[in-house]
């Protein structure tokens, strides 16, 4: 283990954006991962450097730091061993490239804020006692993201602070999409649909209204398939529906989440396996989807190598691409026809076979790949005869976080 600084990065030209001297700094507090952006302080937000700090707890942890042109500037092995220290370590290297007053201000992506929270707020003691509360809702990213509020608000304290949710994007879904079908009191408690990947959403919709403003008015479907994943009806560029609900865990199969279940499954497993709540909650979130079909990889790029000769990973992939094949179903129905499908996240961006897979027999739809533009990873794959747009998209919440902590600033006394 040990640190790695390349020569991209001497004379700290890589912390200097040209614009201002002020910069702002997106975190993005995952279950096993902590993502950073710097960007300028300026109306364009010139990205400056990034940095991914991954395999958290594990024991090939890195943190590791690009410049905006893709450079790696900076490697430290073994540096993440748990949430705290990787931001820690990503701060201390920030804090070494610029003085620490010239950052402006701190943006957190919170995935779950709970009832009546959605829109961007700033910091308080008020709101991180409601996030720790809310905690056990959403136990694998609530309490990382506000353990590094705490850690942000130790090292900078006069530096304001905004908290930007996940859920927002959704919040625009008519009651039918929300509720569900439970006593009052629990509804009035909060148990409804929220929704997530909502600041994902969100600058997929603002790049569409740049890339195709015919058609982002119209009916549209994002796919957002990575290590958590999800789909979204948008119709006129609102969100009308998605498949995740009241936490992050249903919906779609991910990389270790289950997506969907019978609920009369839970209490089978706790009468019949004596599971608690502990080892329901580790079962449906660490040891469940594309990690218990295939016994035990939740890669889809390691799956794709093995479903020739692995029938646990073939199993793996045909479930993924059957779910989501089916939500497309549902959501084509819920709009009454589609106009343009998005692929993003690691998985959508980056798999031509998940994509291909995905979009098999939606020809009754008009829907037709291009399958020179998919195996190129094109931003247009559909082919000319195709009456459904379909694009490949690359997403960037960091840089949505930057734009609502921007804002906010601006707008605060």
């Amino acid at each position: 283990m040990g640190e790695e600084v390349l020569p991209t990065c001497k004379d700290n030209a890589a912390m200097t954006p040209r614009a201002s001297p002020g910069y702002l700094l997106a975190v993005d507090t995952g279950s096993s991962s902590v993502k950073c952006a710097a960007f300028d302080d300026s109306a364009a937000l010139a990205g400056i450097v990034s940095a991914v700090a991954e395999g958290i707890g594990g024991s090939e942890n890195r943190v590791s730091v690009w410049s905006a042109d893709g450079s790696l500037l900076h490697r430290l092995e073994g540096a993440a061993t748990d949430h705290a220290v990787a931001v820690t370590k990503i701060l201390d290297w920030m804090d070494g490239q610029r003085p620490p007053g010239q950052l402006r201000g701190v943006g957190h992506r919170i995935v779950h804020g709970g009832p009546g929270r959605f829109y961007p707020s700033s910091v308080t003691p008020e709101l991180l006692r409601d996030l720790w509360a809310w905690g056990s809702v959403d136990p694998d990213h609530l309490p990382q993201s506000v353990r590094a509020i705490e850690l942000v608000g130790e090292r900078y304290p006069t530096i304001p602070q905004v908290v930007c949710y996940d859920t927002a994007f959704h919040r625009t879904m008519p009651p039918v999409a929300r509720r569900y079908p439970l006593p009052r009191k629990y509804r009035e408690a909060g148990v409804e649909r929220y929704g997530f990947h909502g600041l994902s959403y969100e600058y997929i919709v603002g790049e569409l209204r740049k890339l195709d403003p015919g058609n982002v008015g119209g009916r549209t479907v994002v796919a957002h398939l990575g290590s958590g994943a999800s789909m979204a009806a948008i119709l006129r560029g609102t969100g009308v529906d998605t498949s995740m609900g009241f936490t992050p865990t249903g919906g779609l199969i991910m990389s270790s989440r289950s997506g969907d279940l019978d609920p009369g499954i839970l209490p089978f497993l706790m009468e019949r396996f004596g599971e608690d709540r502990a080892g329901l909650v580790r079962l449906l979130n660490r040891e469940a989807g594309l990690w218990a079909l295939s016994g035990g990889t939740s890669d889809m790029k390691t799956l794709l190598a093995r479903q020739g000769s692995d029938t646990g990973a073939a199993d793996a992939v045909e479930s993924f691409c059957y779910q989501a094949r089916k939500y497309l179903g549902a959501y084509v129905a819920v709009l009454g026809g589609l106009d343009t499908l998005v692929f993003t996240g690691g998985i959508g961006e980056n798999s031509e076979e998940i994509r291909a897979r995905v979009c098999a027999g939606w020809e009754f739809l008009g829907l037709r790949l291009d399958p020179v533009a998919n195996r190129a990873g094109a931003s247009l794959i559909s082919s000319g005869a195709s009456s459904v747009n379909v694009r490949v998209m690359k997403t960037d919440e960091n840089r949505v976080v930057a734009q609502h902590l921007r804002t906010f600033l601006e707008k605060a006394p």
